[in-house]
C-alpha cells in the first residue's frame, strides 16, 4: 500500500498529499492502470428487485461500468441512477477484497470519502427549510462558544461555502480525540480564522463536517450522523452511515490505493480537465503543494490525521463521526439521497425546489483562493465551483446539464443531482486513486448524459 505524501521537490504525488490538495479530496478521480486478472469482471445486476438492473434504454452505462473494469481498471464498484424518483441502473462487480478475493455484493458498502460532505449540506439545508435554521445568521446564535477570536460575525453561509477561514485546526490533537467529536469543537471555538472571513475561500477538508455538524448538533441535539440516520437514510431505506454500526462491519469493502504519479501527470491532468493554461496550473499546483501550505495543512486535523498512519482502514474511523469525509454507503444510496432532493422517491422528498434554487448559487466566484500568488487568475467554474455545500456543474465536473449539484470523493466515488432531469447519480469504488483526469466516473457520467438524450 502506498503510503507516499510527495510534494513537488520531490517529484511524484502520493494518495495523502492529493487527498488535501489542488481539487480538495478529488474530483471524480480513478486509477490508471487495468486491474491484472480482471479484465473481463462480471457485472451483476437483476434479480427479482425492481431496484436491481438497468432499464430499456440505459444499457450504455452498463457497457461503460463494465468497460471501466478493463480500463484504467477497477477492483471493485456499484453504480446507481434514478431518474424521476425510480431507480433505472443498479449495477456492481468486482472484488470487495482483491487480497482475499471476496466478491462484490449487492449490499456491499465503502467508504465515500468527502462524498459525505453532500449529504452534510443535505442535513444543513433541511433544518433551513423547516425554519430551524437561518444561513445569514451568525454561526454563534446557535453554537455561542463560537464567537471567540473574532468569529462572532461569520454567518452560517460561510461555513457551507468554505469561506470562514477555519480550514485547518493549530492542534495538537490525537487521532483519539478527533473520533471523540468535543475536543475538535473546542479547538475550533479557539481558532483564529486564518484571513477575514468571507474575504476568501479555500477548501475546508475535514473541519467543513466539524463546523457544519456542531451547527446541526446545537439545533436539533443530535449529531450529524445521527440526524443522517433519522431524518435522511431512515426515511429512504438508505444502507449509508456517518458512524457505522459495529454490525454493518462485514459489508465493508478494503480500501486499495494506486500507484502514485508525477507532478507532471497531474498538471498535464488539471490542463485537461480545466482547459486552463500550463503556467496558470503550475502556478496553482506549486501554490497548493508548497511544504506547509494552509491546504497541504487542511487534511492533517492539527496532527490528528497523521500521513503516515492507515486510519482510513480502522474500526475506530469508521465508528467515529467525521461528516466531512467517512460515510459508508453503496452507490444505491448515494443516489437515491440525491434523487430525493430533487424528486418523490417512494413519497419521501427531502429538498423542495426552492430549497434547492437557493442553496445552489455558486458562492466562490464570488472570493478567490486563499493562499495563490497574486495577480493568478483562477476561475470558480475551472477549479472549485462550489455552492452552499455542493460542487456546481463545470468544466472539471460536467455532471448532465448546467443545473446539477453534487459533491466528489477522493479516491474516486461521486454523488450529484439534476433537478431539470430528475437523476439521482452515485457512483462508488474501492480502487482509491487521486489523478484529477482519471475516466471511470467520468465515463459513466457522459454514458447517462447519452442516455438521457
Amino acid at each position: 500500500m502506498d503510503t507516499t505524501s510527495g510534494t513537488p521537490e520531490q517529484g511524484h504525488v502520493g494518495r495523502r498529499t492529493v487527498l488535501r490538495g489542488v481539487l480538495g479530496t478529488g474530483a471524480l478521480a480513478g486509477t490508471h492502470a487495468a486491474l491484472a486478472g480482471r479484465a473481463n469482471a462480471s457485472v451483476s445486476g437483476g434479480g427479482d428487485d425492481a431496484e436491481h438492473g438497468v432499464e430499456h434504454g440505459w444499457g450504455k452505462v452498463a457497457d461503460v461500468f463494465r468497460a471501466n473494469f478493463r480500463n484504467p481498471g477497477e477492483v471493485g464498484a456499484a453504480c446507481s441512477v434514478y431518474v424521476g424518483g425510480r431507480p433505472v441502473v443498479n449495477l456492481w462487480g468486482g472484488l470487495a477484497d482483491r487480497e482475499a478475493k471476496r466478491p462484490w455484493r449487492r449490499n456491499t458498502i465503502v467508504q465515500v470519502a468527502s462524498t459525505t460532505k453532500g449529504a452534510t449540506a443535505i442535513c444543513a439545508h433541511m433544518l433551513v427549510q423547516r425554519g430551524e435554521l437561518d444561513l445569514d445568521a451568525p454561526v454563534a446564535q446557535y453554537w455561542p462558544e463560537f464567537a471567540a477570536a473574532g468569529k462572532e460575525q461569520i454567518p452560517v453561509r460561510w461555513l457551507l461555502s468554505h469561506q470562514a477561514g477555519l480550514p485547518i485546526v493549530d492542534g495538537p490533537l490525537t487521532f483519539e480525540q478527533a473520533c471523540a467529536w468535543h475536543p475538535v469543537i473546542r479547538a475550533l471555538e479557539a481558532q483564529k480564522p486564518l484571513w477575514q472571513p468571507g474575504t476568501e475561500h479555500v477548501y475546508h477538508s475535514v473541519t467543513f463536517g466539524f463546523l457544519v455538524g456542531e451547527v446541526v448538533r446545537r439545533i436539533t441535539g443530535k449529531s450529524l450522523g445521527t440526524f443522517f440516520a433519522e431524518e435522511v437514510a431512515a426515511p429512504l431505506g438508505l444502507s449509508a452511515w456517518i458512524g457505522l454500526p459495529g454490525k454493518e462491519e462485514r459489508r465493508v469493502a478494503r480500501i486499495h490505493y494506486a500507484a502514485p504519479f508525477s507532478l507532471e501527470e497531474l498538471k498535464a491532468g488539471l490542463i485537461a480537465i480545466t482547459g486552463l493554461d500550463a503556467d496558470t496550473v503550475a502556478a496553482w499546483v506549486n501554490a497548493v503543494w508548497a511544504p506547509g501550505s494552509v491546504q497541504a495543512r487542511a487534511g492533517e486535523l492539527g496532527g490528528a490525521l497523521d500521513n503516515t498512519s492507515d486510519y482510513p482502514s480502522t474500526r475506530a474511523w469508521r465508528a467515529a463521526e467525521f461528516p466531512a469525509a467517512n460515510m459508508l454507503a453503496d452507490a444505491r444510496s448515494v443516489a437515491r439521497m440525491y434523487a430525493a432532493t430533487v424528486s418523490d422517491v417512494d413519497g419521501v422528498r427531502l429538498l423542495d425546489p426552492s430549497t434547492v434554487e437557493k442553496m445552489t448559487v455558486v458562492q466562490t466566484d464570488k472570493t478567490p483562493m486563499h493562499g495563490l500568488p497574486p495577480g493568478l487568475n483562477l476561475p470558480a467554474d475551472r477549479s472549485f465551483n462550489m455552492s452552499l455545500g455542493f460542487w456546481r456543474a463545470c468544466p472539471p465536473m460536467p455532471l448532465v446539464g448546467p443545473g446539477s449539484f453534487g459533491h466528489p470523493g477522493s479516491g474516486g466515488s461521486g454523488g450529484f443531482a439534476d433537478p431539470d432531469a430528475g437523476v439521482g447519480f452515485g457512483y462508488v469504488t474501492n480502487l482509491w486513486n487521486f489523478r484529477p483526469d482519471d475516466p471511470r466516473a467520468a465515463n459513466l457520467v457522459k454514458a447517462v448524459r447519452a442516455c438521457l438524450g
